[in-house]
């Protein structure tokens, strides 16, 4: 049965008073004020439709929350989900392109709390969001302040269902280890230096959790530059490195004494994984899959 002509009219005149109730509800919204990690008050008046992320955690985080249709640009280094490979690449996260960013008419931009820009961008008038986690607890404190930021409806209660999904997969992947490779002493590379991620670090964290030992103790904060010797010495099992460059692994002096390197017992994660095991956001838990099979795998 077709609709006739009134009951056409009355479908639209509907919509069009439902859009406008949805419409009088965003211009009411209440502005949102969020600490950042600079320790600044952020006031964010209205809900933001233009984003530019300039941290890949950000960037994923905005993304697992549903908003990624809201993210204009990002850095050049995120990359996930697929959607935010076709968005303009706005620089590094530490030093972007603050031409870039304005030239984007952003009214929210996402930054890390180690970036050069945040000063420069805010005198230009922008509104700019410092967050970096490096614990587990930074993550989820940082889920809620970027669903705060988005003016999610119930923002809290969206932030805590996204991590106890994290939270239950990194559980999942330290129960699916055989007890054999409970217990391994584990040294984690970040990226050449040697930059290593100590218990501290939300890396330390997952390895924890899976029931590893890190080597590199909590004195030494999250992301220590080491000595080389001090791996020498601290004689690991297991070596897991992150190798986002692809350039062949070259062990530093003396590693070939090292218990780990003697009986191959190293994983070299390459740009892929080294992109999900060293960012703290909504991937840790297949971070914590990919560090579970390199331990089912090598650990003694």
């Amino acid at each position: 049965m077709k609709p006739t002509p009134v009951r056409r009219i009355l479908w639209v005149l509907a919509i069009v008073a439902l859009l406008g109730l949805l419409m009088a509800g965003l211009a009411r919204a209440e502005p949102v004020q969020i600490t950042d990690d600079r320790g600044r008050v952020v006031t964010i008046a209205q809900p933001p439709q233009r984003i530019a992320s300039l941290l890949p955690s950000l960037t994923e985080s905005v993304c697992a929350l549903g908003e990624c249709h809201r993210i204009v640009g990002v850095d050049r280094f995120s990359n996930w989900p697929d959607a935010v490979k076709k968005l303009p690449q706005l620089g590094g996260y530490v030093d972007p392109s603050i031409e870039a960013v304005v030239a984007l008419k952003p009214d929210l931009v996402l930054v890390s709390n180690s970036t050069r820009a945040s000063e420069r961008l805010e005198a230009l008038g922008l509104t700019v969001l410092a967050l970096e986690p490096k614990t587990h607890a930074d993550v989820r404190r940082v889920l809620g302040s970027v669903a705060r930021a988005l003016h999610l409806p119930a923002p809290q209660a969206a932030a805590d269902r996204l991590w106890r999904e994290i939270d239950a997969g990194v559980q999942a992947a330290a129960q699916s280890l055989p007890p054999q490779a409970r217990g391994a002493r584990v040294y984690f590379e970040v990226s050449r230096g040697p930059y290593a991620a100590g218990t501290a670090s939300f890396i330390g964290e997952t390895l924890a959790s899976l029931g590893a030992v890190n080597v590199v103790g909590p004195e030494l904060g999250p992301f220590p530059r080491l000595n080389p010797e001090y791996v020498v010495r601290a004689n690991p099992s297991v070596i897991m490195v992150g190798n986002r460059s692809m350039q062949p692994m070259v062990m530093y002096p003396g590693w070939q004494g090292i218990e780990a390197v003697r009986k191959q017992r190293v994983c070299v994660f390459g740009p892929g994984e080294s992109d999900v095991v060293v960012r703290p956001g909504p991937r840790m838990a297949e971070a914590a899959r990919i560090m579970a099979r390199c331990l089912a795998d090598k650990a003694p």
